[in-house]
């Protein structure tokens, strides 16, 4: 097998971060370039503003072309926002010619089968994801490939999106030369950078808790059974702090990061800081203890609705791995703790590891989206991308949907 290279483009809420890796023969990654920007135009992870989220997108390309050595061809693209559903779906089909072995095209008729759900004309199907597989009536088969068999049925995840939100997102990567080699549900992308094969197996939560969404994978017997995205994050956190201390948004978000803290009884009394506030006093001196307060307040909101999500898939009671946090929130002091109480589950953040090449600070949970779109790219037939000094580009065609093999 021949290196190859592919990229992803994580397109978050509060930022934009291309990452461009090789893929060496033994499959391994080493990331080469890396393009962090901060986001415009985004809004709960949807496309509010066309013009600036391109522009945002393609400084962030610029910059991994630049420190990669690569002219960025195709890429693998972060998909969130609260207008992401999806849905479980059955699928079943007689082979032909009686008693055969099943082929891959077997398996793809099965699937498009499970696709055979109404929709709106404004809703794209975006993943058809296999959960488990029926082989004449003996269930629970993960890969019925080779099998013989009369009939086949299959259990499908299928995640569908908002026409016009996937379409903008696509024009705003398209306008900057860029074609699209697969969208990818964020907390998917996530899961592979996270998530470990046991915990897959035995059952686990995925919750990426970033700028504008909270996204959320339930992962059982090594499939994807259960996704959701709530359209809350660490924006409305900083939002709250920002109205609690009457401060600017930014003066919020850095207060919120150097002395952040979810559990207020850890603060002592008379520890202080300072912020810039609005009006005519200047920098004011606030109780750290104030500022945790604020804080565990819509921390223990979000992992509330996390877990009712939970529960309201009905798996609630098949997850002994318990829950695996990452996003950038998850960086917050005393998180983990937080998220135990609230959901009563086994809590450990995730980021991603064992990283090669020019890794920077790709080793954080707000990285683990970013990364996942190379594994995820890495095990889905990855583009090659030619290098600057060559010609004959060819760019290949953006697919919407790509079935995981």
């Amino acid at each position: 097998m021949e290196q190859t290279t592919i990229v992803g483009i994580d397109v978050g809420t509060t930022k934009i971060c291309t990452l461009v890796a090789e893929v060496n023969p033994d499959r391994a990654i080493r990331i080469v370039g890396v393009g962090v920007t901060p986001a415009q135009g985004i809004r709960k992870g949807v496309i509010a503003n066309v013009k600036d989220a391109g522009n945002a997108i393609a400084e962030s390309i610029r910059l991994a072309e630049q420190s990669s050595g690569y002219e960025i061809a195709s890429a693998y693209v972060g998909l969130a926002g609260a207008h992401v559903n999806a849905l479980n779906s059955r699928g079943v089909i007689a082979l032909n010619n009686g008693h055969k072995n099943i082929h891959p095209a077997d398996i793809s008729r099965v699937l498009e089968s499970a696709q055979a759900v109404s929709l709106p004309d404004n809703r794209e199907i975006l993943h058809v994801i296999p959960r488990s597989f029926t082989v004449d009536g003996d269930d629970g088969v993960q890969d019925p490939l080779g099998m013989h068999a009369q009939r086949l049925e299959v259990e499908a995840h299928i995640v569908t999106g908002a026409t016009s939100s996937i379409n903008n997102l696509v024009q705003c990567v398209q306008d900057n030369g860029v074609e699209i080699d697969a969208l990818v549900l964020e907390p998917l992308a996530s899961g592979e950078a996270v998530l470990t094969d046991m915990e897959k197996e035995m059952g686990v939560v995925l919750a990426d808790i970033g700028g504008g969404t909270t996204d959320i994978a339930i992962f059982i017997e090594g499939s994807i059974w259960h996704t959701s995205v709530l359209p809350t994050g660490g924006q409305q956190l900083t939002n709250d702090i920002a109205v609690g201390l009457h401060a600017p948004f930014d003066v919020a978000e850095t207060v919120k990061i150097k002395h952040g803290h979810t559990v207020p009884a850890k603060i002592a009394e008379d520890e202080w800081l300072e912020a810039a506030v609005f009006g005519d006093m200047g920098r004011q001196k606030i109780k750290r203890r104030f500022l945790a307060e604020i804080i565990q307040a819509r921390i223990e909101e979000i992992f509330e609705l996390v877990l009712q999500e939970v529960k309201r898939s009905g798996y609630d009671s098949l997850l002994p791995a318990g829950v695996v946090l990452c996003g950038g929130t998850a960086n917050l002091t005393g998180i983990k703790e937080t998220g135990r109480r609230v959901m009563k589950m086994p809590l450990r953040l995730g980021a991603p590891h064992d990283l090669r090449g020019v890794i920077d600070n790709l080793n954080e949970p707000a990285y683990a989206t970013s990364v996942g779109l190379l594994e995820w790219g890495k095990d889905h037939q990855p583009q090659v991308i030619i290098k600057r000094k060559q010609t004959g580009l060819t760019l290949p065609k953006w697919l919407k949907a790509l079935l995981p093999g």
